[in-house]
């Protein structure tokens, strides 16, 4: 487990259960996307790691538009700690656990080249039948895939990319 997980973990949790306190999950998911964001883009996070940079100053900058008192609290909390870097990690770990509460799971299909509205339903229709649950599905594209796609909704991976099936079929003839 990477130590930044291991730092965002608390955070998120606090988080969520403020959130859930508030019945304001998609705010939250909005507004930690939002900071997200922010804090992983190369100029403000080299702005936010700067000590003349105040905590005010380092919130404002990371604040979506409209933050209301509660988010930018937990923020000043992140910048007194020195943790708005952990953002990224602590908004994902966020939408996982708003996931899990909402009974969605998370996909993520990763193709070589855009894939057409109507496949994507046709994956997330069998992925629900597969889980049991509403699915939320976030595509990507990766042309070293070649062809086809890798969905990992989970801890469940299926590779269904020609570069896979090339690296088993590889692994097979040299065993």
């Amino acid at each position: 487990m990477s130590q930044a997980m291991t730092i965002a973990r608390p955070y998120a949790r606090a988080a969520f259960a403020i959130a859930r306190d508030d019945g304001q999950f998609a705010a939250w998911s909005d507004a930690l996307a939002f900071a997200a964001r922010v804090a992983a883009d190369p100029q403000a996070a080299a702005l936010l790691g700067h000590p003349a940079l105040s905590h005010d100053d380092a919130v404002a900058l990371v604040a979506p538009d409209g933050a209301g008192d509660k988010l930018a609290g937990f923020l000043a909390l992140l910048a007194e700690n020195g943790r708005l870097a952990a953002l990224p990690e602590i908004a994902g770990l966020y939408e996982e656990l708003r996931a899990e509460a909402e009974h969605v799971v998370l996909a993520k299909v990763t193709s070589a080249s855009a894939l057409p509205e109507a496949e994507v339903e046709q994956i997330r229709a069998a992925l629900k039948r597969r889980f049991g649950r509403e699915v939320q599905v976030e595509t990507a594209i990766d042309e070293r895939l070649i062809g086809g796609a890798v969905i990992a909704a989970g801890d469940v991976v299926i590779d269904g990319s020609l570069k896979g099936k090339l690296a088993r079929l590889q692994s097979a003839l040299t065993h």
